[in-house]
């Protein structure tokens, strides 16, 4: 198995093998944290418009997203693990999820053999479902919208890459230089109103669910599903 580290959105379109689109802080903390309150599937757009022409046409989806990590007029959630963790009423629901990473990373990245939305939150069963797969692994780390530069999305490629290749790695360094990247210090910033430390503290906890997160293109959508 050949493992390459790619960044940002512009190196999408060249990863290939099983792909893991890694966006940290927040879109697929929350997509974590959506399927484990019960989320049946989410559909992935690229655009909050893309979202809206969903929801006319299936009133029951639930909108989540951002627009450079504010929440979206109209959508029913911003991209917060924390809120998603509190609602009661989401076991079933289809949520439609929009971000300026990752979800923009998973719609350009067109010559995956499989995708995996990747995060710390779900690290270890994404490393077992890769290891199934048996294929060459592509890690990309979306960063700030998409640009590639985040600490926190490395880190999360870091330990992904290491437990692949069965190599030993200090998990608490791991987790601290995901920590001091700007994205995880704007959720302690009280400035900021989009973000929480609640957010952040969910986005740091290392295999915090036993399931993968892998992408299916259906119908011309891109539909994410828990897998064990």
């Amino acid at each position: 198995m050949r493992i390459a580290r790619l960044s940002g959105l512009v190196a999408a379109p060249s990863a290939v093998g099983s792909v893991v689109v890694i966006d940290v802080l927040r879109a697929f903390t929350t997509a974590a944290f959506a399927f484990s309150r019960g989320v049946r599937q989410i559909v992935l757009v690229e655009t909050a418009e893309e979202a809206f022409a969903l929801r006319a046409r299936d009133p029951r989806l639930l909108l989540v997203g951002e627009v450079q990590g504010r929440p979206i007029p109209g959508f029913d959630f911003g991209n917060s693990p924390e809120a998603i963790e509190a609602e009661a009423e989401l076991a079933g629901r289809t949520l439609v999820l929009r971000s300026s990473s990752g979800t923009q990373g998973v719609a350009r990245a067109v010559h995956a053999a499989r995708t995996y939305l990747g995060s710390f939150a779900v690290a270890e069963a994404t490393v077992r479902a890769l290891q199934r797969d048996g294929a060459d692994v592509s890690l990309l780390a979306m960063g700030w919208a998409g640009d590639g530069i985040g600490e926190e999305d490395v880190a999360c490629g870091d330990l992904l890459e290491a437990r692949l290749a069965n190599r030993p790695i200090d998990l608490a360094a791991c987790v601290a230089k995901a920590r001091a990247s700007r994205a995880a210090q704007n959720g302690f910033d009280p400035t900021l109103d989009w973000i929480t430390p609640g957010d952040v503290e969910r986005a740091l906890q290392v295999d915090r669910f036993d399931f993968a997160m892998p992408v299916h293109r259906e119908r011309g959508l891109l539909f994410a599903r828990a897998e064990r």
